[in-house]
């Protein structure tokens, strides 16, 4: 049974490094959640690193603008690792070829495609019409509001010529403070049940991790996966892997999971069990809001 706490600072000082999902736990997609910000500036005081590892197909400076836009302060994080960068990392290795059709918002995902410099010999990315296209690349549906099966015609057509779907966001859905919309993982989670391949870079899949850990090497700071904690409320994405990643876990009952797991201030005990013995995760602590 995962261990219900009612605060951060009840267990925070066992670890020198927090892995923090965004949305849900510090920010509500439209403005920031108080109680979490104070918690995690309460830790950095103390010395402790908190990492932001979020499943936004944005690169990290575009998250940096967000967070500023939603009202999260600086002094609440060290760094940020995205889904965005370890997709457009792959993207630009080829990973779905160099001419690609685009599944998302152009507004909002534009930046994806901005040329990436890490890179040796980046590809020169093409976006081109499904017919003309190698791959695909979703950042979202491209209408978050609608079924992602109205996506079936394109992606029936994708399988049927071989295509990979890189998805920059593996998230399922987010709520937008009250609303509820569809993210990337649906439509590659459809893709793959149609028998289409989609690949993932965003969490629960390693190579988040993977990022999250160098940019905490960047900071000057090896810290050993005992001493590194991971924050969330998506069960299939921060908790599984974390799992996946040996990492202990602090679930947010009250984000995604809020109403099969009843809570409120906390987590009902029976509920929280039953919620996660269905999902068949295992988070090493429960509470209901970061705080």
């Amino acid at each position: 049974m995962s261990q219900i706490i009612t605060a951060l600072s009840q267990i925070s000082g066992r670890y020198d490094a927090l892995f923090v999902d965004l949305w849900g736990c510090v920010h509500d997609g439209v403005r920031a959640l108080p109680d979490a910000v104070a918690a995690l500036q309460a830790y950095r005081k103390k010395g402790g690193v908190v990492v932001l590892v979020t499943n936004s197909p944005k690169p990290r400076k575009g998250v940096e603008v967000q967070l500023k836009k939603f009202g999260v302060p600086e002094d609440a994080w060290d760094t940020i690792a995205t889904s965005g960068d370890s997709a457009r990392s792959a993207m630009f290795r080829g990973v779905v070829g160099e001419k690609v059709f685009f599944m998302g918002e152009w507004e909002r995902d534009e930046e994806f495609f901005q040329p990436l410099k890490l890179i040796e010999d980046p590809l020169d990315i093409q976006l081109v019409a499904l017919e003309e296209a190698e791959g695909i690349v979703c950042c979202g549906p491209f209408d978050p509001m609608a079924d992602p099966a109205t996506l079936r015609p394109e992606l029936l057509y994708a399988k049927t010529k071989g295509m990979k779907l890189l998805c920059a966001n593996p998230d399922i859905v987010v709520d937008r403070g009250e609303v509820r919309e569809w993210c990337a993982g649906a439509v590659a989670r459809l893709y793959t049940e149609m028998g289409g391949e989609s690949l993932f870079f965003g969490k629960p899949h390693p190579p988040i991790y993977d990022l999250a850990r160098r940019r905490l090497f960047a900071l000057g700071h090896d810290i050993p996966d005992a001493n590194i904690l991971a924050i969330g409320d998506g069960a299939q994405t921060d908790v599984r892997g974390a799992m996946g990643e040996d990492l202990d876990s602090l679930f947010i009952s009250g984000g995604l999971a809020r109403e099969n797991t009843k809570t409120t201030h906390s987590p009902d005990p029976a509920a929280l069990e039953t919620y996660l013995e269905g999902e068949m995760v295992a988070p090493t602590y429960t509470i209901g809001q970061l705080r």
